[in-house]
């Protein structure tokens, strides 16, 4: 059967002071009327039933998942105790499955990624499953097509082409190898090439399969692993995932999983390209890409009144003005507790000026 996994434990930084410790970005209505992990599990509607569907988080977050996700049954929430990136996120979900279903087949996905037509992406996953089940060695991604040469993405480089399913689906090939984030001149020749996507960080495997691939690449952490998820279900389960979970060294499921296994003989690593839009939703700049620009290029989601104000992302509660004047490529983001001016094209440093705020003991405001 298909499981979902979202993972919904970042941070956000870059959308402060909007997002914060206590709510991060994937709990923010950035785009429509739904907030981002809402948007992500109603995207499963009608392809994973909700006792299916698993949201692994922040020990700290759980209740404000719990709060928005009020059909997901209390189990359905993992609690981790800290973070240690991806990979052990992922094992710890694909360890308390394989258990309820050992033939499971797992769909992971971020909590804060804008996704449509959800008709595509469930199409895709389905397809997805479907090569998996044909072959359970299959480790998949989904690859984007770029538009542009990004810096902030890592890259898939794409090898053989695999034999189309129908001939009305994606096109599906073996990954020659995984890129990190790139610099201008390499990403823009990674552009040019036609070879690359961008990594989505959506994937689709069997969880038995990416928990052996993770006992031969990363022995320590599957060994770790394996005492929290034989507690699971009892009485003791909370404190051995608090104990033996912290011991566990942080590493994506790039670096534990998908790298080795493409290079390896033992799995077939995949990448579908994506037949959906995609947007990471990464940085207040997402907003212009998903709201879209008024004539002066403009992003308004605010009560504002703008005169020779061009190129800004103003946003801001209901019942406060923001006004500007002979301003451009700015970042004005007004929340009760604070307030953000920022030159647009420094927007990377946003996460810096978090980081000076903790070092200040201005934690109030995180």
């Amino acid at each position: 059967m298909l499981h979902a996994v979202v993972m919904a434990g970042g941070s956000g930084t870059r959308f402060w002071p909007e997002s914060r410790a206590d709510r991060p970005k994937q709990f923010l209505k950035l785009v429509g009327e739904r907030t981002m992990i809402q948007a992500t599990v109603d995207r499963l509607e009608r392809l994973v039933p909700p006792e299916r569907v698993m949201v692994v988080t922040n020990r700290r977050l759980a209740d404000l998942v719990a709060e928005q996700l009020p059909d997901l049954p209390p189990e359905a929430i993992v609690r981790e105790p800290c973070r240690r990136d991806t990979a052990p996120c992922i094992a710890l979900a694909a360890e308390l499955i394989v258990r309820r279903d050992p033939q499971a087949t797992m769909v992971v996905l971020p909590a804060d990624h804008a996704i449509a037509p959800t008709s595509a992406f469930q199409a895709s996953i389905r397809m997805a499953a479907q090569l998996v089940n044909r072959q359970p060695n299959r480790l998949l991604t989904f690859g984007i097509a770029p538009t542009y040469a990004a810096e902030s993405f890592g890259y898939i480089e794409r090898g053989e082409p695999l034999e189309a399913l129908d001939s009305s689906d994606p096109p599906v090939y073996r990954v020659a190898r995984f890129r990190e984030k790139p610099k201008a001149a390499v990403a823009r020749d990674y552009l040019a090439s036609g070879r690359f996507y961008w990594n989505s960080g959506i994937f689709v495997w069997k969880a038995a399969t990416v928990l052996a691939a993770l006992k031969a690449y990363e022995p320590a952490m599957a060994a770790a692993l394996e005492p929290i998820a034989k507690a699971a279900g009892t009485t003791e389960f909370d404190g051995v995932l608090s104990e033996r979970f912290a011991e566990i060294e942080g590493k994506s499921i790039d670096y534990a999983v998908m790298e080795p296994a493409a290079e390896s003989a033992a799995y077939e690593v995949l990448t579908i390209e994506a037949s959906f839009a995609w947007d990471d939703v990464g940085s207040w700049q997402a907003l212009s890409r998903l709201r879209g620009t008024d004539d002066h290029g403009n992003t308004i989601a605010a009560e504002h009144l703008g005169l020779e104000t061009e190129d800004c992302i103003i946003r801001g509660p209901a019942g406060h003005l923001i006004v500007t004047l002979g301003v451009d490529h700015l970042i004005v983001v007004h929340t009760p507790g604070a307030t953000l001016v920022a030159d647009k094209r420094r927007e990377e440093s946003i996460r810096r000026l978090v980081a000076i705020m903790k070092e200040r003991g201005l934690d109030k405001y995180l």
